[in-house]
């Protein structure tokens, strides 16, 4: 089976810290978030619509990210996100956990 002939399913949760990670940067519009995602991940993610915007409005009912509308480089109408302080400390938490977690995984996969 070729790299691109499967679709990896995230983890629940995963996303919420792809997104936060990616926000640490700066300010994006939901579809750059989305790029940059598949780009860092040399396209082995993909975060359709339909995950990313139920996402983002969860990051910011939590409070973990804010939006406002601005003009995109297409000069498009679209709405920036980005972090807040709130969502930088979600940030370290979330990164502490997937170091915690993908340390016991790899563990597991190397015994015999």
């Amino acid at each position: 089976m070729a790299k691109n002939d499967f679709q990896t399913d995230l983890l629940q949760g995963t996303l919420d810290m792809l997104i936060l990670r990616v926000l640490n940067r700066g300010e994006m519009h939901g579809w750059g978030i989305a790029d940059r995602i598949e780009q860092l991940s040399k396209k082995v993610l993909s975060v359709g619509e339909g995950s990313l915007y139920p996402a983002l409005y969860r990051l910011q009912d939590q409070g973990w990210i804010e939006s406002e509308w601005g003009v995109s480089d297409h000069n498009r109408k679209a709405k920036f996100y980005r972090l807040t302080k709130a969502g930088k400390k979600q940030l370290e938490v979330e990164q502490e956990t997937w170091d915690r977690l993908t340390l016991a995984i790899g563990e597991i996969m190397k015994s015999a």
